[in-house]
């Protein structure tokens, strides 16, 4: 499990809005997201076809961040869903005590160290050698 402070951002938005809630949390800097479909109704959503009530479809989105970040990565979501509007949806954050299972996380530094880079040997010349 990994220790440090993280939390998530739950946004509830119209069916169609989640990938734009993703999209903006990863230029935000969250790593990813994941949509859950479900159903719902709010104040404004009362709508009846022929008497019967009708629940639209809703996408939850479940992103995990720093804490420290996860103030910003809410009002960039907030902006670009439009959540100040009536209707659009929802969102609030939650502080995790306990997370695992990124393995992302664990391979990012790994990944960074074998990437080729200027100190490799193929990269790198011999200043010291005389010219012939």
């Amino acid at each position: 499990m990994t220790q440090e402070n993280k939390s998530l951002i739950v946004t509830i938005v119209k069916k169609g809005v989640g990938d734009t809630v993703i999209e903006t949390s990863m230029n935000a800097g969250a790593k990813g997201g994941t949509i859950i479909f479900g159903r719902g109704i709010g104040i404004h959503e009362k709508k009846k076809i022929l008497g019967v009530p009708i629940e639209p479809e809703k996408e939850i989105v479940l992103t995990v961040v720093l804490s420290e970040n996860a103030k910003l990565v809410l009002d960039e979501i907030v902006k670009a869903a439009k959540l100040g509007e009536p209707g659009r949806g929802v969102a609030f954050t939650l502080s995790l005590d306990q997370f695992a299972g990124v393995a992302h996380e664990m391979l990012e530094g790994l990944i960074e160290e074998d990437e080729p880079g200027e100190n490799t040997p193929s990269s790198t010349t011999n200043e010291t050698e005389s010219p012939e």
